[in-house]
């Protein structure tokens, strides 16, 4: 039997939630119905009161009421709600939550399940859900529901949908998850252009006893790594694909912010740093390619991916901020370079191949590195075994140092 935290404004919400742990005890777990309203009195008892979370998180809720400013009172018990469901969790109080909401319920709800681990069972029920939940999921894994209709009364079809949606938080609060041999952990980043480097890369890692985790490197991809490094799980990093930083500088649709790269650094664990495709900036579908970008070189990656490459004066900035962010680094950390192309399509021969743009990139990096950090140049391309086995090898002597 587990404890399921059922979180809500249950001010405007009250007898969805307290629906929905009715049914949640119906199947065997205890329930503990957690207020986040600031309007109203709650529409029924709750087990924890709007006030205690408040306290959670340093909120002046008496304040926030008599001022009636929404906005305000939303962001406010969002923070609370984070700092009293993490804390529940770090005890062991509660094995999974589930929230119902519209806009603000959907922000509080979400907010205090980001904070928590990821593989913590967490479910969103909300009238936004079936739109862009980016904003609302963050890096963690939160399952949204939609509502269909909206969290406004039990009725024919709420009726239905939060009963699947309290069966779906027993289902994952009941799962055991079969064990499995735990080794020392790697992050490595990916992109379809960087695909068969870091396939074998990956391949010489396991075979030495790690387990290597690849991240697309779609923006998305790209923070939850960042997020996933900052959680302490890795031993190593072998950040293959950087190309978000390509968008992040230029106004490409996959960057993942400017903190990518910071936190293999802040941990001081191993790491290899490459420009993988830092050649190309990715939008969507060419009509969607901002006007001021005409002239520049193209290509259709598919129907819905146009791939711009980046100029020589892009690649030389974006070489600065490599070696910037390489610098910031407190433990071992090596650039590898693949000085015949940074991409499938960056080849010679191939619509992405710029000479002047990769010397750009590759002097940049050298001339804004600290001393003391590696440069390996590697007479190949990113996907040639070479460059794989390099990036690999170069990894393992730096684990192998840091556990000697």
């Amino acid at each position: 039997m587990a404890t399921i935290a059922v979180l809500g404004t249950l001010d405007t919400k009250g007898q969805e939630h307290a629906y929905v742990a009715e049914i949640i005890r119906a199947r065997g777990h205890q329930t503990l119905l957690i207020d986040t309203g600031s309007g109203e009195a709650p529409q029924v008892k709750p087990d924890v009161t709007r006030e205690q979370v408040a306290a959670a998180g340093g909120v002046d809720l008496a304040g926030i009421m008599e001022r009636q400013d929404r906005g305000e009172a939303v962001t406010a018990m969002a923070g609370a709600a984070a700092a009293f469901l993490s804390a529940l969790v770090a005890s062991g109080k509660v094995q999974g939550v589930i929230s119902l909401g519209g806009g603000g319920g959907t922000a509080i709800g979400t907010a205090a399940m980001r904070a928590l681990p990821v593989g913590f069972p967490k479910v969103m029920v909300s009238t936004l859900a079936a739109g862009n939940v980016a904003p609302y999921v963050g890096t963690k894994d939160i399952v949204m529901f939609p509502s269909i209709v909206d969290v406004s009364g039990i009725n024919r079809i709420s009726r239905v949908l939060l009963a699947r949606a309290a069966g779906a938080i027993c289902g994952m609060v009941e799962t055991t998850v079969p064990a499995g041999e735990d080794k020392p952990l790697i992050a490595a980043s990916m992109f379809g252009n960087t695909t068969e480097c870091v396939n074998k890369a990956k391949q010489i890692l396991e075979d030495a006893g790690y387990e290597v985790l690849v991240f697309h490197a779609t923006g998305t991809g790209g923070k939850i790594m960042e997020s996933l490094i900052e959680s302490g799980m890795f031993a190593g990093v072998l950040d293959i694909t950087t190309t978000e930083w390509a968008d992040e500088l230029v106004g490409g649709i996959l960057g993942a912010g400017k903190t990518r790269l910071d936190a293999a650094g802040k941990a001081g664990i191993p790491a290899i740093i490459t420009p993988g495709c830092l050649d190309m900036v990715n939008f969507g579908e060419r009509a969607s390619v901002p006007a001021k970008f005409e002239g520049r070189t193209f290509y259709i990656h598919n129907p819905q991916v146009t791939l711009m490459r980046t100029n020589a004066a892009e690649c030389a900035e974006l070489g600065r901020i490599l070696a910037e962010k390489a610098n910031a680094y407190k433990g071992p950390v090596t650039v590898l370079l693949p000085l015949k192309a940074i991409s499938i399509i960056s080849a010679e021969g191939k619509p992405f191949h710029d000479f002047e743009a990769d010397m750009a990139l590759f002097a940049a990096i050298r001339q804004n590195l600290r001393p003391g950090i590696p440069v390996v140049e590697v007479l190949d391309e990113i996907n040639s075994p070479v460059f794989a086995a390099a990036c690999a090898n170069t990894l393992l002597g730096q684990l192998s140092r840091v556990v000697g």
